[in-house]
């Protein structure tokens, strides 16, 4: 049997240009073990607003293209800023698109966060992310002090070798559960 990588679109919770959450992830994309795949969406600042008027065919084509990477991902990773000590409304947008669509119900979701701080933010992800999906895996995380740095300095940072290892091992984890996850709905 031939495997195949599996495949992880990585959400930036941030619509910053030089963003912290957008730096970490690219990172963890770059420091992919073999056998995994991170692509980066960095765009929900070009997300409209979330209307249910607007959720009928044809989707607004900023969105059709999310949902359509959600859809194609094996699994999410969400990394966030916290605005105002609550999720920023850029992500709580793109994921009000997915609440009422078949694509989120069972995606496997994990977070990592590039911050010491935050964590009423997370507290209101975990509660969001396990209400939209069965596959919500809170204990799954991965935690960065990357505050004030620029997106070369996150990357130099994430390449050192005890670092670059927590990410491998993080990711390769993540493919352990996004695959159990597959076995199980198929078993359903």
């Amino acid at each position: 049997m031939i495997q195949r990588d599996e495949i992880f679109l990585a959400v930036s919770g941030s619509a910053r240009q030089a963003s912290t959450n957008t730096a970490l992830l690219n990172a963890i994309a770059d420091a992919a073990p073999s056998g995994c795949r991170v692509e980066v969406y960095d765009r929900l600042a070009g997300l409209p607003v979330f209307c249910p008027d607007a959720e009928a065919d044809p989707l607004p084509a900023p969105v059709a293209d999310f949902v359509a990477r959600v859809e194609r991902c094996d699994g999410l990773i969400i990394s966030s800023p916290e605005y105002v000590r609550a999720l920023p409304g850029g992500l709580k947008n793109a994921i009000d698109w997915l609440v009422s669509r078949d694509e989120i119900v069972f995606k496997p979701v994990v977070l990592v966060h590039a911050s010491h701080r935050g964590n009423d933010m997370l507290e209101q992800l975990r509660l969001v992310l396990s209400t939209v999906t069965r596959n919500f895996h809170p204990e799954l995380f991965l935690r960065f002090d990357l505050m004030k740095r620029t997106p070369r300095e996150i990357g130099e940072v994430l390449a050192e070798p005890e670092k670059r290892r927590a990410v491998e091992d993080f990711l390769q984890a993540f493919a352990r559960f996004c695959k159990a996850c597959r076995t199980e709905v198929s078993e359903r």
